[in-house]
């Protein structure tokens, strides 16, 4: 594991040791866990975007949801 030092506005490290404390958990702990939130809130983000990318080129199709449930079978 590496480690990198960064600079915090008062405020965000205020609220930082504040939910340390209330959870008990580490600063540590807590910026990697939001980081990790964080990274994983972007990734999705950025597929949609690419998948929109795709249907608007005509490179991908969609399917609602009648057709959806028509091919597995779920359809009334």
């Amino acid at each position: 594991m590496e480690t990198i030092s960064i600079q915090l506005p008062d405020d965000v490290l205020a609220r930082l040791r504040d939910l340390g404390q209330a959870t008990g958990q580490d600063e540590n702990s807590c910026l990697v866990e939001a980081i990790r939130e964080y990274l994983d809130e972007l990734e999705d983000l950025h597929d949609a975007q690419q998948r929109m990318i795709e249907i608007r080129a005509g490179r991908s199709q969609t399917y609602s949801l009648e057709e959806v449930e028509h091919s597995l079978g779920l359809a009334d």
